[in-house]
């Protein structure tokens, strides 16, 4: 059986940070995530996903991230029923979250993202109940000490080498 889910999308709201009875940390917040076409004449759609983060990730998610920033979450789906009040039942799915990441700029929380290269960090729950915390290099600005990136455009037919041709290759 396979249940994951990778998700891009914006906060639609702040996430709310609640505790159990029993102390346990829970998260819940709602992510817009774009759909990937557009009927002609018409304006993009957006699905509204609702998410659930308990313990550690809960609370790196309610410190960290704010309405209206780029977030990418993975998880498992998970369904569930009640009844309401008028005696309907109802049915719920959520994604339940197992890791974080932040993505675009960190300066604005949720403006453009043209220019930046933030790589992502991330946070996962250790199966002993701890936790590590992988931050990766972020530079809001092109380096100045650093030459640019080789392209094509910049390079000729000597750059590179013939290889001989050989049936003994190892492929």
């Amino acid at each position: 059986m396979l249940n994951i889910v990778v998700l891009m999308g914006r906060l639609t709201a702040d996430p709310e940070l609640r505790t159990t009875p029993n102390g346990i940390s829970v998260c819940r917040f709602t992510i817009a995530v774009d759909r990937n076409y557009a009927k002609p004449g018409t304006e993009r759609q957006a699905d509204f996903i609702n998410c659930t983060a308990w313990r550690q990730t809960a609370e790196f998610i309610s410190r960290y991230f704010v309405k209206g920033q780029l977030v990418a979450v993975n998880g498992s789906i998970q369904t569930g029923s009640y009844t309401d009040n008028n005696g309907n039942k109802r049915y719920t799915t959520e994604v339940v979250v197992d890791n974080v990441n932040f993505t675009g700029d960190r300066r604005d929380g949720g403006g453009s993202h043209q220019g930046s290269s933030y790589s992502g960090s991330s946070y996962q729950p250790n199966n002993n109940g701890g936790s590590s915390y992988n931050n990766n290099s972020y530079n809001s600005a092109p380096r100045q000490d650093s030459a640019p990136a080789p392209t094509y455009s910049n390079g000729s037919a000597s750059d590179f080498e013939e290889l001989p041709l050989d049936d003994d290759l190892p492929f």
